[in-house]
């Protein structure tokens, strides 16, 4: 067996929980917002930034598994 296909369920397994917790933290940060309007803005410049972040570790984790 490759080492990819050695650890297929462990990623599936963590992709599923990291989906789990997004989940529930966009829906705290929903109801959140609804509660206080206020925030809505700052919120959102927030999650801009972690997704930036997420897109940017993305990279980096891809770009080293490329010149292996």
């Amino acid at each position: 067996m490759t080492r990819n296909a050695d650890y297929r369920e462990l990623r599936t397994l963590l992709l599923l929980l990291a989906m789990a917790v997004g989940l529930i933290i966009t829906g705290a940060v929903v109801c959140l917002t609804f509660a206080y309007p206020r925030l809505a803005e700052p919120l959102a410049v927030g999650a801009a930034v972690l997704t930036c972040l997420a897109g940017f570790v993305r990279l980096m984790v891809k770009g080293d598994g490329e010149h292996r």
